[in-house]
């Protein structure tokens, strides 16, 4: 088990990994952080958290490497090269992606993470901004047992429902699995509400009406109220959406599978980010509804 006493360093301080790293923080954990745009780190550095110049010294003074990034080439460019983590990361140290990237990356990163003595994990996450802030995402986790044994007292400090999937990889495919679920449920919600609205009903006392029975879903319940006010500032950008939604049926297709409402959902989040809301939260969806 990691200890109190293990340097944590974390690149990437978004809309996730700012409250993630700030937990991590409030638990009694120094932190390292890294970020492109430092301006989005300097919340954490005015709370004691240290800044590292690159990647490389950060890695290099880390116990527990974290990285939450945006697209496959951002976790490619931060891992490899001799400027990357694996490249500078300590023996027996541990490498953990949040990101939501292709699993065959994740294979990848750990194959050449053993191959120089450091446990890696892919370990996707869910619950948006609020879950984050609140230490409850819901955490997926693909490696080996000893690593996710490790690191579970960090996780829990992140998120509340905390699986090991399986081997390396296993956590992008339950990533996935998840976003797929996401993508036809938001369709529902937005034509739900545009329905209610339709039908000159008070869409407020409808939600309060389904939220808790069985069209309950996250997206109901967090992400329609958002809706409702107008209020599409980024828990979860549109942009990242489509990037999962891709990464998601590219490996559909690989396993030859159907997936209508992945393709309809990709398809329409594609026209939104056309409309100039590819920086704007996923519950912007109902722009198009409307």
């Amino acid at each position: 088990m990691v200890t109190k006493e293990a340097k944590i360093g974390f690149v990437g301080t978004g809309v996730m990994g700012k409250s993630m790293a700030r937990n991590l923080m409030n638990a009694g954990y120094a932190v390292n952080v890294y970020n492109r745009t430092k301006a989005k780190a300097e919340e954490l550095i005015e709370k004691g958290a240290v800044w590292k110049e690159t990647v490389k010294q950060l890695a290099q003074d880390s116990d527990v490497i974290f990285t939450m990034v945006g697209y496959p080439s951002d976790v490619e460019e931060v891992y490899f090269g001799g400027h990357g983590i694996l490249e500078n990361a300590k023996p027996n140290s541990y490498v953990v992606d949040f990101t939501t990237s292709k699993p065959s990356l994740a294979v990848e990163i750990y194959e050449k993470a053993s191959e120089k003595e450091i446990y890696s994990l892919d370990a996707p996450v869910s619950g948006g901004d609020i879950g984050a802030q609140n230490g409850k995402l819901a955490i997926m986790v693909g490696g080996d047992q000893i690593a996710f044994n490790a690191l579970l007292p960090i996780f829990e400090v992140m998120g509340e429902n905390i699986i090991l999937q399986g081997k390396a990889g296993s956590g992008q495919y339950t990533k996935l699995a998840n976003q797929i679920t996401i993508a036809s449920n938001m369709i529902g919600v937005c034509e739900a509400i545009a329905f209610a609205k339709k039908a000159g009903l008070d869409p407020d006392k409808v939600l309060q009406s389904i939220s808790t029975g069985a069209a309950a879903s996250f997206s109901l319940s967090k992400l329609a109220p958002r809706m409702l006010q107008n209020d599409f500032a980024p828990g979860f950008y549109v942009k990242h959406f489509i990037k999962d939604m891709t990464i998601a049926l590219e490996s559909a297709k690989e396993m030859d599978m159907l997936s209508p409402g992945l393709e309809l959902s990709l398809n329409l989040y594609k026209e939104l980010a056309e409309k100039g809301e590819e920086d704007s939260g996923t519950q912007a969806l109902i722009k198009l509804f409307l």
